[in-house]
C-alpha cells in the first residue's frame, strides 16, 4: 500500500469518527429536548398551572363575596376587575418574552409552569444557567444534555422554595407584625407599605441604570412615558387603565429599535 493510500485511509477514518461524534452529540441534544417537551412533562407542569388558576378563581370568588361586607358595591368590584385585567397586559407581555427564551433552553412545559408560578424572568434565566453550568454546559451556547436539563430544573425549583416556605409559615403572623409596626395609627401601615414598595422598585431601577446600556435606556423611557401617560389620562380618564401597558410596550419597542 502506497503512502498516498495510507493518508487517504487515515483521513477517512478521522472523518468517520468526527461524523459519528457530531451525530452522537446531536442525538444527546435531541434526547434532552424531547424529554423537556414530552407529554409527561406537559401533564406534570399542566397540573401545577391548573392549581394556580384554581387558586386565583377561589380568591376572586371570596373577594366578590366579601365585598358587600366592607361596603364595596358591585360596580366598584367590576371596575376593579376590569382595571386589574387591563393593567396586567403589559407585565404579562414582558413575562411572555422571557418565556420564549426559556422555550429553547428548558422546553415549553417547564418555562410555562415556572413563569406561571413565579413570573420572574430574570430569576428563571439565571437559575437555569447556574444549573446547567454546574455540569459544564453553558446555557444557550453548548448542546443541552439530559443531565444539564435535570440540573436546570432542580436549580429553578429549589431556588424558589425558600420564600414559599417562609410565606406558608409566616402568613398567619403578619397581622401581629402589622399591628406592632403601625401601632395605634392605621395610616402608619400605609406609609410603611408605600415606603417598602418604593424602595424595592428604586433598587430594581438602580441596578438597571448603573449598567448604562439598553436596559438603562428602557428604564428611563419607561419612567418618562409613565409620567406622560399619567398627565394625559387626567384629561382622558379612559386611558388611565392602559398607562402601565402603553409605557412598557412603547419603551420596549423603542429600545429594541435603537
Amino acid at each position: 500500500m502506497s503512502d498516498s493510500d495510507m493518508e487517504n485511509k487515515t483521513f477517512l477514518h478521522y472523518d468517520s469518527i468526527s461524523y459519528k461524534g457530531s451525530e452522537k452529540k446531536e442525538e444527546i441534544s435531541m434526547d434532552a429536548l424531547q424529554i423537556a417537551n414530552s407529554l409527561p412533562m406537559w401533564i406534570a407542569c399542566g397540573v401545577a398551572v391548573v392549581l394556580v388558576i384554581a387558586q386565583a378563581l377561589i380568591f376572586i370568588k371570596k373577594a366578590i363575596d366579601a365585598a358587600p361586607q366592607v361596603g364595596v358595591t358591585k360596580e366598584q368590584v367590576n371596575k376593579a376587575i376590569k382595571s386589574s385585567a387591563l393593567t396586567s397586559i403589559g407585565p404579562s407581555i414582558v413575562v411572555l418574552s422571557g418565556m420564549l427564551s426559556l422555550l429553547v433552553t428548558v422546553g415549553g412545559p417547564m418555562g410555562w409552569m415556572r413563569l406561571s408560578f413565579i413570573g420572574s424572568v430574570m430569576f428563571e434565566s439565571i437559575a437555569a444557567g447556574i444549573g446547567t453550568g454546574s455540569v459544564g454546559v453553558q446555557l444557550g451556547v453548548d448542546e443541552l444534555t439530559p443531565l444539564a436539563l435535570t440540573m436546570a430544573v432542580w436549580t429553578m425549583i429549589l431556588g424558589s422554595v425558600g420564600w414559599i416556605i417562609f410565606s406558608t409559615f409566616a402568613a398567619d403572623k403578619m397581622d401581629k407584625i402589622q399591628a406592632k409596626l403601625a401601632g395605634s395609627n392605621p395610616a402608619g401601615l400605609t406609609i410603611i407599605s408605600s415606603g417598602a414598595i418604593i424602595g424595592v422598585f428604586a433598587a430594581m431601577c438602580g441596578q438597571k441604570l448603573v449598567m448604562v446600556d439598553n436596559t438603562a435606556l428602557a428604564t428611563v423611557l419607561g419612567a418618562i412615558l409613565m409620567y406622560v401617560m399619567m398627565q394625559v389620562s387626567k384629561k382622558v380618564p379612559a386611558l388611565k387603565e392602559w398607562n402601565l401597558t402603553i409605557a412598557i410596550l412603547v419603551a420596549m419597542a423603542v429600545t429594541a429599535i435603537i
